[in-house]
């Protein structure tokens, strides 16, 4: 490597460097010391970060809680709209044996299972006539036995069916009753024909 300028050796040598006497005059003769050369360095800006403003939607009032609606589990699809409320402590809907006579009963006004809805108020201790108006919207209410009545039911007489408004609602005897009496079942068979 040729190295024009001695100054410029002492950049690229990091060790000492011991001088000739002829190169020491070159020094001696200068009054400006020799010129430093700066290590480049780029300029490096910060990019721009561009924001827009956030629009914060002024807070709403209270949001509103609704009460979860109850789940229910019971028989038939409700497709006419007939709630029949039961009360059986001892089964998940109905008993067998008055199941069978409930569908008989349904099959001479032309009902099936699937038109109709079954619920045991047994397993629904806690629940209101509203919540079931508003899950079913009942036309025709058909309450079997005293266990069979929701909370907040108006107080309906045995065997005297009542009409509110769309909606038209029987007490009647329950199963249990109607098995061990024939009087019973002949005045729920007749209140049944034009119910």
């Amino acid at each position: 490597m040729k190295v024009e300028n001695p100054v410029a050796l002492r950049f690229i040598l990091q060790d000492e460097l011991y001088l000739l006497n002829t190169d020491k005059a070159f020094y001696e003769e200068r009054e400006t010391p020799p010129p430093i050369i700066e290590e480049f360095k780029p300029e490096i800006s910060e990019p721009e970060i561009k924001t827009q403003p956030i629009e914060i939607a002024p807070q709403a009032t209270k949001p509103e809680v609704k009460t979860p609606e109850p789940a229910f589990n019971y028989l038939g699809k409700n497709l006419k709209n007939f709630l029949i409320l039961v009360h059986y402590p001892n089964q998940e809907f109905i008993a067998d044996a008055h199941l069978a006579a409930l569908q008989n009963i349904l099959k001479r006004k032309e009902f099936e299972l699937d038109d109709v809805v079954i619920l045991n108020m047994a397993k629904y201790s806690t629940t209101t006539i509203a919540q079931l108006a508003a899950f079913f919207k009942p036309v025709k209410l058909l309450l079997l036995g005293n266990g069979s009545i929701p909370q907040g039911m108006t107080s309906l007489a045995l065997n005297t069916p009542k009409t509110s408004g769309a909606r038209t609602a029987l007490y009647s005897f329950s199963f249990d009753e109607m098995m061990n009496s024939v009087d019973n079942k002949k005045v729920f068979w007749e209140l049944m024909k034009v119910f």
